[in-house]
């Protein structure tokens, strides 16, 4: 008898052991979602954070009920495609990407896994999606109108600096499609300012010093940064060397004037990874693409770094004064 209850002791013993693995066996699989940035980790934290505000509001919430694979091509974009295929291939549930060039490597290496994009150049010009209102495929996300802000913010520079006749614009060559649909937009409004623009290219950080140094020699009055992703990631050098050459530039995102531009204009871009991250998260509990309009940003900003201005002997007009979104001091 006493035998009898040892064996049934072992096997009630061995079923005990196997239960928690029958449970962990049951439980769901969190889900997984690719990242996919041309800058680094570093240079994108506060976006990245706002992506994950909006995921929040859908309820997911990384390390408890979602998980992210994170790819940062560190400023070398010829690295996007290699980055996208191994998140495909990891089967990631969606594909977050945030420039336009990283929207173009995820399309390219999939159309079945769902891509949540915000990139600044036109969506159906660029062949990514058929319509704003019904987008094809996989693909959908947020426009930010950056061809279409070009000529506010080159009439905002000339109101911060009214003396700016000749007015050079830093364009990158490599972006053919984006540059070239800038300068159509840029070209005529000049035009109507009574300005003159003249385009230097650059695409590499070398570039970008020669082109400065040819600036110190020709003498413009002001610069335009074009929006362009790989001026983002320099954006640094490029505050630094119009600081030097103490030259009034007017860029496209708020983050050159916080790290000391003197002004920029264009859409809020944490709004747009925020919807980003709704988006992101409406896909994961089963919308498509397909259903998820293409957005366009509802707020814009203007941002002046009032003491760059004062270095650089510019008044700032109450008139910008009173529509600025921000003043820094």
């Amino acid at each position: 008898m006493l035998g009898v209850r040892r064996r049934e002791f072992i096997a009630a013993l061995g079923g005990a052991a196997v239960w928690p693995l029958a449970a962990r066996a049951q439980q769901p699989t969190i889900p997984v979602i690719g990242y996919l940035d041309n800058g680094s980790r570093e240079t994108t934290r506060e976006l990245v954070a706002a992506v994950h505000r909006g995921l929040s509001e859908t309820g997911y919430v990384e390390g408890r009920n979602l998980a992210v694979e994170y790819r940062w091509a560190e400023g070398h974009f010829e690295r996007l495609p290699a980055l996208a295929t191994d998140l495909v291939r990891r089967q990631v549930g969606v594909i977050v990407v945030v420039t336009t060039t990283a929207a173009f490597a995820a399309k390219a290496a999939t159309d079945k896994i769902p891509i949540v994009f915000s990139m600044g150049a036109d969506p159906i010009n660029s062949g990514l999606v058929a319509s704003l209102n019904r987008p094809s495929g996989n693909i959908t996300g947020v426009y930010n109108l950056n061809t279409e802000v070009v000529a506010k913010r080159l009439g905002l520079l000339r109101e911060l600096a009214p003396s700016a006749v000749r007015v050079a614009v830093l364009a990158n060559p490599i972006n053919v499609r984006g540059t070239s649909t800038m300068l159509a937009v840029l070209e005529p409004a000049a035009r109507a300012l009574g300005i003159q623009v003249q385009v230097y290219n650059a695409s590499t950080r070398q570039e970008i010093d020669a082109a400065f140094a040819t600036f110190a020699r020709r003498k413009p009055d002001a610069l335009f940064v074009a929006p362009d992703e790989l001026f983002y990631t320099r954006r640094v050098q490029l505050v630094a060397l119009a600081a030097r050459y103490v030259l009034p530039t007017a860029y496209s995102r708020r983050e050159y004037v916080e790290a000391g531009g003197l002004m920029s204009y264009g859409a809020s871009l944490r709004d747009t990874y925020h919807q980003v991250g709704v988006y992101t998260g409406r896909i994961l509990k089963g919308a498509k693409p397909v259903d998820l309009p293409v957005l366009q940003p509802t707020k814009f900003e203007l941002v002046i770094n009032a003491q760059i201005a004062r270095v650089l002997d510019l008044t700032v007009p109450p008139t910008l004064l009173a529509i600025a979104d921000e003043v820094i001091e």
